[in-house]
């Protein structure tokens, strides 16, 4: 059976979004605090439904963490194609907005720290890898698992100075001060079974080439789904 944890739920109205924002938080707000989102089309609540937070419930209880789950709004971004494309990439950039005030300064005050560690699966490792790129001296620690970061197909061949800066593919490989990132954990995680793996293969080769410190666990028997996250998430989480 998982630990008992503390667990909380807060929903609060953003200015960033003109709208009520929800998430859970695993812990008493001790140790790293650790931004966990969810996968495409999910919310708030899915990692623990999924349980991902489970999985990760003996560092939490030990005080080493504290999770904290927001939602997503993929929905109203890259999956709306009721609105123009210029359009979902603005609001996405909004949503981010709301990560790096709103919940980042949450987390740094609950847990007196000056940095958090980000993490997410499959698109949500993208959310987690583009903020820490963004944002480097706001984030301790990158988790990817299974990461899809290319976002190229929500904008059918739209393109313009948002979609590239939000693009890490494209803007990493000529960033000019990769030293902002030596600082940072970078843990990219996947398998031989997963359908993403060559995301990772190519997130890893712009590193590479950029000279930035990182972890490429590329793994045997390992896919892209959630019992395979719940593997991996504790075991980064023990290597940080």
């Amino acid at each position: 059976m998982p630990a008992v944890m503390n667990e909380r739920y807060i929903r609060w109205w953003t200015p960033h979004l003109s709208r009520d924002f929800e998430m859970l938080v695993f812990g008493d707000g001790g140790g790293i605090p650790l931004v966990l989102f969810p996968t495409s089309f999910g919310r708030f609540y899915q990692n623990k439904d999924f349980h991902l937070t489970d999985a990760c419930a003996s560092h939490v209880e030990s005080g080493k963490i504290t999770i904290y789950c927001p939602d997503a709004i993929d929905l109203d971004s890259f999956y709306n194609k009721q609105i123009h494309p210029a359009d979902r990439i603005k609001t996405h950039m909004a949503f981010e907005n709301v990560i790096i005030h709103d919940v980042f300064d949450l987390a740094r005050r609950e847990c007196s720290s000056h940095r958090v560690a980000i993490c997410g699966a499959s698109l949500g490792a993208y959310h987690a890898a583009n903020i820490a790129f963004r944002h480097p001296d706001l984030v301790s620690h990158l988790i990817s698992l299974s990461g899809a970061f290319d976002i190229s197909d929500f904008f059918h061949g739209y393109y313009d100075d948002n979609v590239y800066f939000n693009s890490p593919y494209d803007y990493l490989p000529n960033i000019s001060d990769p030293w902002r990132f030596n600082h940072m954990g970078i843990i990219l995680g996947t398998g031989e079974w997963d359908n993403t793996r060559h995301e990772s293969l190519r997130l890893s080769g712009i590193l590479n080439a950029q000279g930035i410190n990182h972890w490429l666990d590329d793994r045997r028997w390992c896919g892209h789904d959630w019992n395979y996250w719940r593997e991996m998430l504790p075991f980064y989480i023990s290597n940080l």
